[in-house]
């Protein structure tokens, strides 16, 4: 992914306190983190149906965007942003909880289908496929019929901690991904031994179910 092309980070969930810590909200919980760590705060922005800030990775300036419509129709609020800012569905990254991987695994995968995912359907239904995601593991429960319940409650605590440190695996490849692109970053995410040096820090101001 070229370096300019590169603009937008959408972290899928649910809002609501209810669900802040499903497995389901990994999309969310990525996104907080970056935010957390640069200092910035999200703000409720009701004509776009989601939470935006404006965020920073060296001298790159993103947007990070949490749909506040409920998993099921994401890609309603992350439409309405790319049209206002004119942006090509290959500019964005989604972040979104994955099933069929291992809890605290990470893959990056540009294009595809929704796999199920909700979030994702309407994604697809709003942009088409060709957008790059992050699939973050949360393992699966071993039966389709209990998908629902697993993914709208709290992982273990050991699982928990896997994803944690997915997430950052993650967010310290960010730079890798705006620069070198997908295939340099997977490569930094699968040599785990060895840690990427963190994002630099910079702070902006805020923007304005299944």
């Amino acid at each position: 992914m070229a370096q300019d092309t590169f603009k937008l980070i959408v972290g899928l969930g649910n809002p609501g306190p209810e669900h802040a810590m499903d497995r389901h909200n990994v999309g969310y919980w990525f996104v907080d983190a970056l935010a957390d760590a640069a200092g910035v705060r999200f703000k409720s922005e009701r004509k776009y149906h989601a939470d935006i800030c404006r965020f920073r990775i060296d001298d790159q300036e993103l947007r990070l965007l949490k749909p506040t419509t409920y998993m099921n129709r994401s890609g309603q609020a992350i439409q309405a942003l790319v049209s206002y800012l004119k942006i090509h569905p290959k500019e964005i990254l989604i972040v979104h909880d994955e099933l069929d991987l291992p809890a605290g695994d990470v893959r990056l995968k540009f294009g595809g289908g929704h796999g199920g995912h909700n979030g994702l359907r309407d994604v697809i239904h709003h942009l088409g496929r060709d957008f790059l995601r992050a699939r973050i593991g949360i393992s699966h429960p071993g039966h389709k019929d209990d998908v629902i319940d697993y993914v709208l409650k709290r992982a273990s605590s050991v699982d928990e901690d896997k994803i944690i440190d997915a997430i950052r695996d993650l967010a310290s490849v960010l730079p890798i991904l705006l620069n070198d692109g997908e295939q340099a970053a997977m490569k930094k995410l699968h040599s785990r031994g060895t840690k990427p040096k963190p994002y630099k820090k910079a702070a902006t101001d805020s923007e304005s179910k299944d």
